[in-house]
């Protein structure tokens, strides 16, 4: 008897051990998952904080850091950086904080080249940035993930150029790109190279230098409620593009100016080496064309797969969609489509506008609803839209 209990006694102490040593290591694991989100700072820039520069604390920062910069410091002169670190998220706070390159960059490249992953960026300005390939950007992004949020870039040889990545996703939203360009013809307001998706949202992209407005080679491209405008910069397309993809072109304006160096305005799949699934939907859109020459949508010859054009409005193009099997059956194109005030740029539709009465509701594609939910507002803000696509163009209002 005193063998067996003795037996029990040490099979009960060891297994209290091993469930001990168990809670011991879930519990050392529960903290280190944790400790990332525990360890994460917030890190303040500008006059009497404790680093007078942006790219100060951006080396000091680590892994899901908040980068916050006080616009009362503006501008920031020449403080150029690139940097790897993952999750960083950087914030203008006290207004919308300003990066002029002042003659200086990073790499050869940018005045910020990131390379670290999920990076956040929220009202920050970008200007000047000029590097002796002409490729100088207010960012180059070379890691994966990237959201811009109500950021400006002006007068810099490329606003954003993202490098091939085909793991990153790239948001832009309520943001402004203005007079970006080397006058080569080759840098642009916006130039996404091959990445996963690309998202433009309520945006404004406008006069930039011989170059395009938007320029995207990603995989999947979602342009919605934004304005690409031409207006009085010698831009070449509005959209660009030129790899195909599956591509939402929803709820924009697309204007093209008298100083074009380009009479097309959305240029789809014109160069060779297509993506898989070239599909382009442009839906309720409204192109102007202030040339009164070119197409609105140009395709290239190797897409086969007919574009689907529906509640868009035209004017001004020789043709619409420049396409023989184009789907397109709602469209209203018209040199009168009655426009509130087109020479103030306000392209909403009086009442009597024949095109509040072609549209209809487009449905969905590829699992991704057509139906417009919003419509853009200047400056890069939008607002919600409520009839689902019924009046044709940009805005429902």
């Amino acid at each position: 008897m005193r063998s067996i209990v003795g037996t029990l006694t040490v099979a009960l102490a060891l297994a209290l051990a091993l469930a001990l040593a168990v809670a011991l290591a879930l519990a050392a694991a529960a903290a280190a998952a944790a400790a990332p989100a525990a360890q994460a700072r917030t890190l303040h820039v500008g006059p009497g904080q404790r680093y007078a520069k942006p790219c100060q604390a951006i080396a000091a920062a680590r892994p899901g850091d908040v980068i916050e910069i006080d616009a009362r410091g503006n501008p920031y002169r020449g403080d150029v950086c690139a940097w790897s670190t993952n999750r960083l998220t950087i914030v203008g706070v006290h207004g919308r904080a300003h990066l002029e390159a002042a003659g200086h960059n990073s790499q050869g490249k940018a005045i910020w080249v990131i390379a670290g992953n999920d990076t956040t960026i929220d009202n920050i300005e970008f200007s000047g940035a000029r590097v002796p390939d002409q490729n100088g950007a207010g960012i180059r992004q070379e890691g994966a993930n990237l959201l811009l949020d109500h950021c400006y870039f002006q007068d810099n040889q490329e606003g954003i150029l993202a490098a091939d990545n085909p793991a990153s996703s790239i948001v832009i939203d309520s943001s402004v790109f203005t007079r970006n360009g080397a006058g080569d013809g080759y840098s642009h307001n916006i130039y996404i190279n091959h990445v996963r998706s690309f998202t433009l949202r309520y945006s404004y992209s406008t006069d930039a230098r011989v170059g395009h407005l938007v320029k995207s080679r990603a995989l999947r491209n979602y342009i919605l409620y934004d304005r690409l405008a031409g207006e009085h910069g010698t831009d070449s397309y509005e959209l660009d593009l030129p790899n195909g993809g599956l591509s939402y072109v929803i709820g924009t304006t697309i204007e093209q100016g008298t100083n074009t160096q380009n009479p097309n305005m959305l240029a789809y799949g014109e160069e060779a080496n297509l993506n898989p699934d070239s599909h382009l939907y442009a839906v309720n859109d409204t192109f102007v064309n202030d040339l009164h020459h070119g197409d609105a949508i140009f395709v290239g010859s190797r897409v086969t797969d007919p574009v689907f054009a529906e509640n868009d409005i035209s004017t001004g193009s020789t043709k619409f969609v420049a396409q023989p099997n184009a789907r397109r059956p709602h469209d209203c194109i018209t040199s009168r489509p009655g426009f509130k005030d087109p020479a103030r740029n306000d392209y909403q539709l009086e009442p009597t506008s024949l095109c509040r009465r072609t549209g209809v509701r487009p449905g969905s594609a590829q699992g991704f609803s057509l139906a417009p939910r919003f419509q853009y507002v200047q400056t890069a803000s939008h607002t919600t839209r409520t009839d689902g696509g019924t009046v044709a163009g940009a805005f429902g209002s």
